[in-house]
C-alpha cells in the first residue's frame, strides 16, 4: 500500500496538526473549572466558532466520500438534505430559545423539564446506544480508510491513531477543545475542497460543459414518486423530518448552540451554519458530478462511485495541496469523533451519573465526565474489527435509513411539546416506546424481507423516507391522542418551556434578543435555498 502524498504533501499535513496540537494546547492551559466549562465551553463561545462548530460536527469523512460518492453515481437528489440549511434556522429561531431559557446541558434533561423523568431516561439511554451504534462505528471505519488510503498505512493503524489522537484531546480539553479545534478545521475543510471543485470545473470544461456531458437527469433533484431510492416526497417530507430530529434536537448538534452566552449568540451561529450548511452541494456533491463527467470524458477511471474523491484528490491536485486536503479530510473525521465524544460524555454524566449520584461535586462530575469519553474511545477501537468485517459501504447506507425510523417519535414530541402545553408526560413516554417498536419491526422486517408477503412485505420495502413520513404521522396521532386521554402538566411547572407558557417578561426579552440583521440574514437564506431548490430540475 503506496501513500498518494509527496515530501511537500507531508510538511503541509505535519505543519496542519502542529497548528491543531497548538489550539488544544492553549484551551488545555486555560483549564475547566466545573461541568460548565467542560460541556458547554462555559457558555462564553462566539457566533462564529459555534457556526464552524456545528458545521464541522456535521461533516464527516464519510459524509465527504458518500457525498461524492452519491453525486457520481444518482447525481444531485441528496441535494435535498444539504439544503436542510433551513431547519439549522428552525434550531435558532423556535428551539433554542425555549433550550436557554430552560438552562439545560442536555436534550434529555429538556425532556424532564418539559415533561417528566422517564423521557429523560429514554433519551437519554436511546441516545448513548445509538452513538455508539451509529455515529462512532461509521465514522472510526470511514475514517480508518480514508487515512489509509491517504497515507498508505493499514486500515487498523490508521483507524487506532485517529480515535486516540482525538480521544486525548477531547478527554483532557473538553467542549473548549473540541470547539476550537473544529473552527481551524473547517476553515481548512472548506478551503481545501473549494479548490478541488474549482480544479474539477477547469478539467471537465467549466460549468455548461458538466451539465452537457452528464445529461439532464444528473442535475434533477426532482425524482418521481416512483422512483426506488430518491423519491421527491421522501426528500422533500421525509427528509424534513429527519432534519428536525437532527439539526434541532440531536445532543450532537445543539450542544454546540448551548455554549453561547445569551441567545441572540447562539441564534446567530445557526444562522451562520446555516450558512455553511448550503455549502456541501458545491464542495462535496458537485465534484462527485465532476467525477462523472470526467469518467464519462475518460480523463480518470471511476470503478466505484465511492472512490470519486479521492480519485480527484489524486487526479487533480498539485503537491502540497494534496496534503492540505488530506488535512482537511483528517479534519472531518476528527471533528466529528470528537464531537460524539463529548456529547456521549455529557449526556451520561448529567442525565444518568448525576442522577443516581445527585450530590457529586463539580470535580468528581469532571472527573466522570473524563472517564466517560476514554471508555467511548475505547468502545470505539473494540468496535473497529467489527466493522472491519461488517464493511462500511452497506452498513452506511443501512445507517442513513435507520435515521428515518429513529427520527419521527423524538421530532414528534419536541415538536408538540413546545408548540401545546396539553401535551401530557405520558403521551411523551407513550410515543416515545411506540416510535421504538415500529422501527425495531420495520429494521427486523427489512433484515427478513424475502421470507415475507403481503402487507408486511410492503411495510419491510417501501422507501425509508416514505417509512419517516408515515412514522412521523403515526407519532403525532399517537401523541395527541395519549394526552387527551390523560392529566396535563401544570401550568407552573410548563412555564417559560411552550409558546402558551411564555412569560411577559421573557416575551420582551425574545424580542430583544434578535436585530433587522438577524431577520434579513434568515430571509436571504430561504431565498438561496428557494433559487437552488428552482434550479436543480434536469
Amino acid at each position: 500500500m503506496t501513500s498518494i502524498l509527496e515530501t511537500f504533501d507531508w510538511v503541509v499535513l505535519a505543519m496542519y496538526f502542529l497548528a491543531l496540537i497548538g489550539v488544544a494546547v492553549w484551551v488545555v492551559i486555560q483549564k475547566n473549572k466545573n461541568t460548565e466549562d467542560y460541556f458547554l465551553a462555559g457558555r462564553n463561545v462566539g457566533w462564529f466558532v459555534i457556526g464552524a462548530s456545528i458545521f464541522a460536527s456535521n461533516i464527516g469523512s464519510e459524509h465527504v466520500v458518500g457525498l461524492a460518492g452519491t453525486g457520481a453515481e444518482s447525481g444531485m437528489p441528496m441535494a435535498h438534505y444539504e439544503l436542510h440549511a433551513w431547519i439549522v434556522l428552525l434550531l435558532g429561531w423556535v428551539f433554542l430559545p425555549f433550550y436557554m431559557r430552560s438552562g439545560v446541558f442536555t436534550m434529555p434533561e429538556f425532556l424532564e423539564k418539559r415533561f417528566d423523568s422517564r423521557s429523560r431516561w429514554f433519551l437519554s439511554v436511546f441516545s448513548l446506544l445509538g452513538y455508539v451504534i451509529t455515529k462512532v462505528s461509521v465514522t472510526i471505519y470511514a475514517g480508518g480508510i480514508v487515512v489509509s488510503e491517504l497515507i498508505g498505512i493499514p486500515f487498523w493503524y490508521g483507524a487506532l491513531g485517529i480515535v486516540l489522537f482525538t480521544g486525548i484531546y477531547t478527554i483532557i480539553g473538553g467542549m473548549k477543545a473540541v470547539i476550537y479545534t473544529e473552527t481551524l478545521q473547517t476553515i481548512i475543510l472548506i478551503f481545501g475542497s473549494v479548490i478541488i471543485t474549482y480544479l474539477g470545473l477547469q478539467e471537465v470544461g467549466g460549468w455548461s460543459s458538466l451539465r452537457e456531458t452528464v445529461g439532464p437527469d444528473h442535475f434533477n433533484m426532482w425524482r418521481p414518486i416512483s422512483d426506488p431510492d430518491f423519491p421527491w416526497t421522501g426528500m422533500l417530507f421525509g427528509g424534513t423530518i429527519v432534519g428536525i430530529w437532527y439539526w434541532c434536537t440531536d445532543q450532537y448538534i445543539v450542544q454546540r448552540t448551548l455554549a453561547a452566552n445569551n441567545i441572540k449568540i447562539g441564534r446567530r451561529g445557526a444562522i451562520f451554519a446555516a450558512y455553511l450548511k448550503i455549502l456541501p452541494i458545491f464542495i462535496f456533491l458537485i465534484p462527485g458530478v465532476i467525477a462523472f463527467a470526467l469518467h464519462k470524458q475518460g480523463v480518470i477511471q471511476l470503478e466505484r462511485s465511492d472512490e470519486a474523491f479521492p480519485l480527484l484528490v489524486k487526479t487533480l491536485l498539485p503537491v502540497g495541496v494534496k496534503g492540505l486536503v488530506a488535512g482537511g479530510l483528517m479534519a472531518a473525521l476528527m471533528s466529528s469523533l470528537a464531537s460524539v465524544f463529548n456529547s456521549c460524555s455529557t449526556i451520561f454524566t448529567m442525565d444518568i451519573y448525576k442522577i443516581i449520584s445527585p450530590k457529586s461535586t463539580e470535580r468528581k462530575l469532571l472527573n466522570v465526565g473524563k472517564i466517560a469519553t476514554a471508555i467511548m474511545v475505547i468502545m470505539g477501537i473494540i468496535w473497529i474489527p467489527i466493522m472491519d468485517l461488517i464493511g462500511g459501504g452497506v452498513l452506511y447506507q443501512y445507517l442513513q435509513s435507520v435515521q428515518s425510523y429513529i427520527a419521527p417519535p423524538v421530532a414528534a414530541i419536541f415538536l408538540l411539546g413546545i408548540i401545546s402545553k396539553r401535551v401530557t408526560s405520558s403521551a411523551a413516554i407513550v410515543t416515545l416506546f411506540s416510535g421504538l417498536l415500529v422501527a425495531t419491526l420495520r429494521i427486523c422486517s427489512e433484515i427478513f424481507k424475502d421470507s415475507l408477503s403481503g402487507i408486511m412485505y410492503q411495510f419491510a420495502t417501501i422507501n425509508f423516507s416514505h417509512m419517516a413520513i408515515f412514522m412521523f404521522l403515526f407519532s403525532i396521532s399517537i401523541c395527541i391522542v395519549t394526552s387527551i386521554l390523560t392529566t396535563p402538566n401544570s401550568e407552573i411547572s410548563l412555564q417559560g418551556l411552550t409558546f402558551s407558557t411564555i412569560t411577559d417578561e421573557q416575551r420582551k426579552s425574545a424580542k430583544n434578543s434578535f436585530t433587522n440583521w438577524d431577520v434579513f440574514f434568515s430571509v436571504l437564506l430561504i431565498a438561496i435555498v428557494i433559487i437552488i431548490l428552482t434550479y436543480f430540475t434536469g
